[in-house]
């Protein structure tokens, strides 16, 4: 049996009333979450806001994973809505060792994503700051994007140099890439599509973590 890889629902709308009723159905299968942040600027698409999830309550323990420009500025807002964790992108800030200090400062779990151009090379001085890397694994701010598989080589580099990091990849995960994408050495999947819009989104979430086991 190999490590225990996580999956991690992805929750991703711009309908306030639809983010109530993915949070309710996350919460009926497990107790964490992915929330999506999207600006409409550093991505072409845009979600809810901040202020929309603060506005419910929920059991879910969350990270937010902001697909924004200039992430540094909104950092407080999501720690008082109740985000654990903030995953920015390495690509929406002119300086990711402030925003990496910001975070820190806040007490907040620090995650670094990159975007599928975004080489190694670049997120290798900062690995030792961080708590995990999140490889896009699709051009970010479309549900459903197409998978680009060439990320699956960038993680097993990173992998190579850095076995004890935390890594993970989101984006256009489905059950018939899931298998090939836990033997790359990510611990952890953000799925959005491949749950929610499923016919039976639980059984889905336990499929996929049952083929992630099983690679």
């Amino acid at each position: 049996m190999g490590k225990n890889i996580r999956i991690v629902p992805a929750i991703l709308t711009n309908d306030s009333t639809e983010l109530e009723k993915l949070v309710r159905l996350a919460e009926s299968f497990t107790d964490f979450a992915q929330m999506d942040i999207m600006d409409g600027k550093f991505v072409p698409s845009k979600s809810v806001s901040c202020e929309d999830i603060a506005k419910l309550k929920t059991s879910l323990k969350w990270e937010a994973h902001l697909m924004v420009l200039r992430p540094e500025d909104c950092l407080e807002d999501f720690k008082l809505a109740g985000a654990q964790k903030i995953v920015f992108h390495y690509e929406a800030t002119p300086s990711p060792e402030k925003t990496i200090k910001a975070i820190r400062k806040l007490g907040m779990q620090v995650g670094l994503a990159v975007n599928p151009e975004t080489p190694n090379s670049a997120v290798t001085p900062l690995v030792k700051q961080i708590d995990s890397v999140l490889f896009l694994s699709v051009n970010p701010g479309f549900y459903g994007a197409k998978f680009i598989p060439a990320v699956l080589d960038k993680i097993v580099d990173l992998r190579k140099r850095n076995p004890g990091l935390e890594i993970g990849i989101d984006g256009g995960i489905k059950e018939s890439n899931t298998a090939q994408i836990a033997r790359t050495g990510v611990d952890f999947i953000c799925v959005g599509s491949a749950i929610f819009l499923q016919p039976d989104p639980a059984a889905s979430y336990k499929r996929l973590k049952a083929l992630a086991a099983s690679a």
